[in-house]
């Protein structure tokens, strides 16, 4: 036990300073989930005995306990269970990212540049910060700050209005996230193990998040000249895969979009996990992308690219980093060190403040899903839409923005325009910090 949580720690010791010391963290999860997994089973009979005594006795059925029944217990009643946790949220992202990678490689998205196209300064800020805050509310919050981070390379030529654009980008992108079940993975993972409806966690996070997205942005305005020198090209008429024409751009990103808002009330509906909806709206895009660019080319020609390109390199990193932190974090778990912690911290953990203060903290130099994901652990046995579980959520959210460092969002900032954290604390941080406070009075309010 004490050799599984030690790697655990030493996880998060070097996820938390995987910027010092360029170890990717998504490496460092699925090391540390699998080799925790490796080790449970090498001792698994003292794990199964202390934890679950009754359902392996059940399992035997009279047999003989040996070494290998262990395992084979652990492996079909205990390890799947959490592979199957990692599995849907995983193949949510990824059905999501194909959808914004169909979206994008007939430029659908072209129709967002086109209603950034001014130049005044803080014209262009507020449009592009709502953008991203209203995209990120139904896509993958890493997918659209990569997106908006590229346009606003191509549209703003200076580095230092940049690094303030950027900056908002990213606020905008993790508290519009922070807004839905579907546009954070912590969020997705609270409504998959149904500790969250939809339409509650959406209302009880709507003031908080709007708060923690309007006042940086508002800041970050005052520090932008009144024009800007921007860059533009007209709209253009293409797509990767064949040049659709706008209306059918428009179709299409009505389908995809569209679909993703109709995600909760499937799970609603048919309470299947959520990723069954986001594939059976991929599926509809799809076919919508088959018969668009079919019908504009002639039926005999093959179209040189129908399926989707490679997906985006952060994404996948973002989901092998989710299946890591589950496995480890589930490894841990099974030791039974997570109830013994939550039971000995119960008084302190219960406080709201106390929570939200920490997830925050640490979240702004951790990470923002290994925050989470901790925390839930913490507080498995909570009620359905308990205020906790909305606390841990926008804690997270919020304290990924202070310094950067603990969202993929922000990473992706750094590493795109090179960003120093003492500059972004200055500028940023500190009122990042601010509205997190008073988020917190609206959302415990």
């Amino acid at each position: 036990m004490i050799i599984i949580i030690a790697i655990l720690i030493l996880g998060y010791l070097l996820i938390a300073t995987s910027s010092l010391t360029k170890v990717n963290k998504a490496a460092i999860a699925v090391f540390t989930g699998t080799v925790g997994w490796v080790l449970y089973i090498c001792y698994g009979t003292s794990f199964v005995m202390s934890q679950h005594p009754l359902e392996y006795t059940d399992f035997l059925q009279g047999m003989e306990p040996t070494s290998v029944t262990v395992k084979q217990y652990v492996a079909q009643n205990i390890f799947i269970k959490y592979v199957g946790r990692g599995a849907e949220i995983v193949l949510f992202l990824l059905a999501t990212m194909t959808i914004v990678e169909v979206l994008d490689n007939n430029g659908c998205f072209d129709f967002f540049k086109q209603l950034m196209k001014t130049r005044r300064s803080r014209k262009l800020l507020w449009v592009m910060s709502l953008l991203t805050f209203l995209v990120s509310a139904n896509l993958d919050n890493l997918t659209v700050t990569t997106m908006m981070l590229v346009v606003m390379h191509e549209i703003v030529p200076s580095r230092r209005l940049r690094l303030l654009y950027g900056s908002a980008i990213v606020v905008a992108a993790n508290c519009g996230g922070a807004l839905t079940v579907i546009g954070d993975t912590t969020g997705l993972l609270l409504w998959n193990q149904e500790s969250v409806t939809a339409t509650s966690f959406s209302l009880s996070m709507a003031l908080p998040c709007l708060v923690s997205w309007l006042l940086p942005t508002w800041w970050i305005s005052r520090m932008l000249p009144e024009r800007i020198d921007s860059q533009w090209q007209s709209m253009p008429y293409r797509g990767d895969d064949t040049n659709l024409k706008v209306w059918q751009r428009l179709v299409m990103l009505l389908v995809g979009i569209g679909g993703l808002w109709f995600i909760p009330s499937f799970h609603a509906i048919t309470k299947l996990s959520p990723f069954l909806g986001a594939l059976c709206v991929l599926a509809v895009l799809w076919v919508v992308n088959e018969l668009m660019n079919r019908k504009l080319m002639q039926a005999d020609v093959m179209i040189q690219r129908r399926t989707p390109r490679v997906l985006q390199h952060g994404v996948i990193q973002l989901m092998l980093f989710v299946m890591g932190m589950v496995l480890a974090v589930g490894v841990v778990r099974e030791t039974g060190i997570i109830h013994w912690l939550a039971h000995q911290g119960q008084a302190w953990l219960q406080n709201v403040w106390v929570l939200g203060a920490l997830a925050a903290a640490i979240s702004s130099v951790l990470d923002t899903f290994a925050t989470s994901i901790t925390f839930i652990a913490l507080h498995e046995g909570a009620s359905e839409n308990s205020l906790f579980w909305k606390v841990i959520a926008y804690g997270v959210a919020t304290g990924g923005n202070i310094l950067l460092l603990g969202s993929m969002s922000g990473l992706a900032l750094m590493k795109m325009e090179r960003v120093r954290i003492g500059w972004y604390l200055r500028h940023v941080g500190w009122v990042v910090a601010l509205s997190w406070v008073i988020g917190m009075l609206l959302l415990i309010l």
